[in-house]
Order: structure tokens, then C-alpha cells, then sequence
């Protein structure tokens, strides 16, 4: 079986999709990558088939972070997707015509090429490694961040705000959106489950009960738990003998002025008895004070600092949440915007963590929010079981498998 995979720019939505693609290989089928160039060698270092998508997607930056309000915010980085699906038609076309592929596995974020995919008449299945904004019965609409609301009055606040949030960003998005699909050959879109749930297979990765429990989800989806991959690479000289307990910071690997976040724990965690790790993937600043009881990097692999961590301080990105929880350690969570609010709040749901909201980041409250978080591993542990008994990659590939068997007999 050949399995072409195709991603958007982003390291955050290639490393979790490449330990499934390895299991796919293990297993004896072709596996062949399009990503962005800076996730090409990376990805033919886990031994895999990868060239660079279009220049051209790249090119179109998100630009979220000057959104003034956090659905503006939502606005920003969805015209991003809008814009970037004209250039996926044809460069996906492209690559299945190089590489002959049996099955598409394609990112979710990825929007022309998933008309393509839909248009191909191939099987093919997405990816959502951020959680999902399809509206089911029980849970708040996505976007701000809220806490379930049981009863006639909760579900009354939910009818009233899912227009005003994630309603107000499809109807900005949808026009582009249903440009380039109709150029593709596919249908209109017009709900949010429309665009997430047109694949045969949705692998969504991550479990409950970190997602709500509530209405039923398309017969597409499968909640398979987190997955994640670190590159290969040396742990940092100056953590060597450090039996401090360690504390990892980690900011977006897409440019979002997150970098806020590792100054106030560098400074709030300055005298107290812990070894701070921070990791800048989008670039360290060169103004940064850095203590003795820190070590600052653009990437340091979070694997071989979670084994050692009493803490995580995330920026909400579900990638990095869900690799410290799957670790068994409790998080303190600042959200600065996409679907940072919604990662939060089920941290604090799930009493695996602190949520901090990014305007009240000072480097004391970072400080007492890490010491109430350290106290909060039996939450982070449970979620650490649920995500383990969800089939993580190994069950992403036999999904695939399946479909692909269901496709070939019918």
C-alpha cells in the first residue's frame, strides 16, 4: 500500500502524525511525506519519504496574534487556512500524480487539499490535533474557553453564543473556502462539521475525558489519543547533573508573542528550587535574562525533560499540553489565542493543571500557579491512563488499514 500524507506549514501538526506514518511503514507500506522544508529532513530522519510542499503555502504567514479580540484572533487564522487551500489544489495534484498513492492522509488545517483528496476518489482520512470545533449536544460552543453548562439555562447560553463565535468565523471563511472547493470539483461547505467531518476517517487525537463527553461524534471520528515525536537530538550540556526537579517552558512553534510566557517564568522561578527549561521553536530573543537555574533553547527534546519534570508551563498549544499529561505531569496552561482557551479550561476540568490567563501572567502568579499545579499530579496521572488505553499510533495505523480494506472490498 502506498500512503501519500500531506500537512500543513507547521511542525505542530507534522511531529504528531509522524510516529502513525512510522508504524505504516513498520508494517511494510510505502509511506511518502509533503510538509513544510523545515520538517523535510526531519522527516527523512524518522525514515521517511519527504519533499517540500509549494513555496507559495509557506508564504502565507499566520498573522493571528494581531487579532484584537480572540475570535478576531479565529478570523486571522482561518482566512490563513483560506488562503493557503488555493495553492494545496495544485500541489496535491502533483504529488499523487508523482507518487501513485493508494490512500491521502491529509491535515486537517489543509483545506484545498482536502477538496482534492474528496475529489480523488481515493480513500483517504484527516487529522485533528487540536480540539475540534463541531458542535455536539453538552458542550460549550469553541472558541472563549467555557466551562459545560448542564440544565435548560446552559444549554439556552449555548444556542445563544455558538453564532457568535465560531458561527461569526465561518461565515467570513466559508465564501474563500467554497471557491476553492468548487475549483476542486467538491461541494459547497456550510456547517463547521462539514468541513472536519467530510473525510471517510477523522483521526482525532486525543481521548476523553480530556475531550467532553457529550453528544455523539460523526461516524468519521476517531478519538485516538495523543501522539508524539520528538526529533532526535542531545540533551542540552548545561542540564547534565542538574537534580533540581524541572520545570518545561514551551511556546508555539508558529510565531504568536508567546515569548512573554518564558520571561515570567524565568523571572518568577529565578530563587526557587527548580531547573527551568524553555524552548523558543519559532527563536530565542536576544535580549533574554536567562538565571543560573535555567536553561533556554530553540528546541531541546521535551521527551528526555518530562521524564525528569515536576511541571510544564505550555501556551495551550494541545501538542505540547498533551505531551506533559501523557507524561504524567500537571501543566499551568496561559492561552494566547486559536484553540489555546478550550485546551485550558479541560486542564482545570480535569484537575491536572492551572489555568492562567495570559493577562494575568505576572512572574509571581506563574510562580504560585506552578507550585498549586505540582500538587495536581493525580489528575494529570488519570488523564495519562486515558490517553494510553486510546490506541495512540499503533490504532491510527490499523484505522487506516481499515479503511483502506473497506475501500478495496466495496
Amino acid at each position: 500500500m502506498k500512503v501519500l500524507c500531506y500537512t500543513s506549514p507547521g511542525l505542530g501538526h507534522l511531529y504528531p502524525v509522524i510516529p502513525i506514518l512510522q508504524q505504516l511503514a513498520a508494517r511494510g507500506h510505502d509511506v511518502a511525506v509533503r510538509t513544510l522544508a523545515d520538517g523535510v529532513e526531519q522527516a527523512r530522519g524518522a525514515g521517511l519519504s519527504a519533499e517540500a510542499i509549494d513555496p507559495r503555502i509557506e508564504a502565507v504567514e499566520i498573522d493571528d496574534y494581531l487579532g484584537r479580540t480572540p475570535v478576531d484572533g479565529l478570523k486571522r487564522s482561518t482566512a490563513t487556512f483560506a488562503q493557503r487551500a488555493v495553492f494545496e489544489v495544485e500541489d496535491l495534484r502533483r504529488a499523487i500524480a508523482d507518487v501513485g498513492p493508494d490512500v491521502l492522509f491529509v491535515d486537517c488545517n489543509c483545506w484545498g487539499a482536502s477538496a482534492v483528496a474528496e475529489a480523488s476518489g481515493l480513500p483517504w482520512a484527516s487529522w485533528v490535533p487540536y480540539p475540534v470545533p463541531i458542535p455536539r449536544a453538552g458542550v460549550p460552543p469553541f472558541g472563549p474557553g467555557l466551562r459545560p453548562a448542564a440544565g435548560p439555562l446552559g444549554r439556552m447560553r449555548d444556542r445563544a453564543l455558538e453564532p457568535v463565535v465560531i458561527g461569526s468565523v465561518l461565515r467570513s471563511i466559508r465564501p474563500a473556502l467554497n471557491d476553492v472547493r468548487a475549483a476542486a470539483g467538491v461541494p459547497a461547505v456550510r456547517t463547521v462539521t462539514d468541513i472536519y467531518a467530510r473525510a471517510p476517517l477523522t483521526l482525532y487525537l486525543t481521548a476523553e475525558p480530556f475531550e467532553y463527553r457529550g453528544g455523539e461524534w460523526p461516524a468519521s471520528f476517531r478519538l485516538v489519543g495523543p501522539v508524539s515525536w520528538d526529533p532526535p537530538a542531545d540533551v542540552p550540556h548545561s542540564l547534565t547533573g542538574v537534580d533540581r526537579p524541572l520545570v518545561l517552558v514551551t511556546t508555539s512553534s508558529e510565531r504568536q508573542n508567546d515569548d512573554s510566557l518564558v520571561r515570567a517564568a524565568l523571572e518568577g522561578l529565578r530563587d526557587a528550587d527548580v531547573h527551568v527549561v524553555a524552548t523558543l521553536p519559532s527563536g530565542v530573543p536576544d535580549d533574554l535574562d536567562v538565571p543560573a537555574n535555567a536553561t533556554v533553547a530553540r528546541f531541546v527534546p521535551h521527551s528526555a525533560v518530562l521524564s525528569r519534570a515536576a511541571c510544564a508551563i505550555t501556551h495551550g498549544g494541545m501538542g505540547a499540553t498533551q505531551k506533559a499529561l501523557a507524561a504524567g505531569v500537571p501543566v499551568v496552561v496561559a492561552p494566547f489565542g486559536r484553540d489555546q482557551f478550550e485546551v485550558a479550561r479541560r486542564v482545570e476540568i480535569n484537575d491536572a493543571g492551572q489555568r492562567l490567563p495570559r493577562k494575568k501572567v505576572t512572574p509571581e502568579r506563574l510562580a504560585a500557579a506552578v507550585g498549586r499545579a505540582m500538587t495536581q499530579r493525580a489528575g494529570a496521572a488519570a488523564l495519562a491512563d486515558a490517553f494510553a488505553r486510546a490506541g495512540g499510533a499503533e490504532g491510527a495505523a490499523d484505522e487506516i488499514e481499515r479503511l483502506v480494506r473497506t475501500a478495496t472490498a466495496t
